[in-house]
């Protein structure tokens, strides 16, 4: 596998970090750089170890993943999704209280916009290819694309306040709903 493949593969599994990270940031009232850096990393670590971990598993527990990947993914989208939608509908015109780039709800992000890099890393296992060098590209694009949703939708939320709350936690139900119907 070349290079232009692994980072054709890595930008195309980034592209549910990138919604995540912009429906994540205009939940904040104020977006700091360490809560861009705090899920730029988590992103890219989690986006870089699902592959290695996939590729370890290999062919043995390929079906038993399959069958259950993309109901874990849509799950937990579906569920911070629906917790933005409905705080952006409280009243007093409140964001979300709380911080999700930290603590469980930035693993469970986490993991969500990576289930479908285990299943990359089990191809790769397939294949025969290395899983280092593919790894360590899907995790530094990750991070990096990661990073530019956080800012891109920290601007999109300050110019359309709660509608972009709600945007985003819709954002983040329709990304769950497409890997659920790519997968069935």
């Amino acid at each position: 596998m070349d290079w232009i493949q692994v980072v054709g593969i890595a930008f195309g599994l980034a592209m549910d970090a990138f919604a995540v990270a912009v429906g994540t940031s205009v939940s904040q009232e104020k977006l700091e750089k360490r809560q861009v850096f705090r899920l730029a990393f988590h992103f890219g670590l989690f986006q870089a170890l699902m592959p290695v971990l996939g590729w370890a598993a290999g062919l043995s527990i390929e079906t038993w993943i399959r069958t259950w990947d993309h109901w874990a993914a849509f799950g937990l989208l579906a569920f911070i999704g629906g917790k933005m939608v409905f705080e952006s509908f409280r009243k007093g015109g409140e964001r979300i209280k709380g911080d999700p780039t930290r603590g469980f709800s930035l693993v469970v992000l986490s993991l969500a916009t990576s289930m479908d890099a285990l299943a990359v890393g089990m191809s790769f296992a397939m294949l025969g290819t290395s899983v280092w060098f593919p790894a360590a590209v899907i995790g530094a694009v990750a991070c990096g694309v990661t990073a530019a949703g956080m800012i891109l939708g920290r601007r999109l939320g300050a110019g359309f306040g709660k509608r972009s709350e709600t945007a985003g936690g819709l954002v983040l139900i329709a990304i769950g709903v497409k890997i659920l119907l790519d997968h069935l």
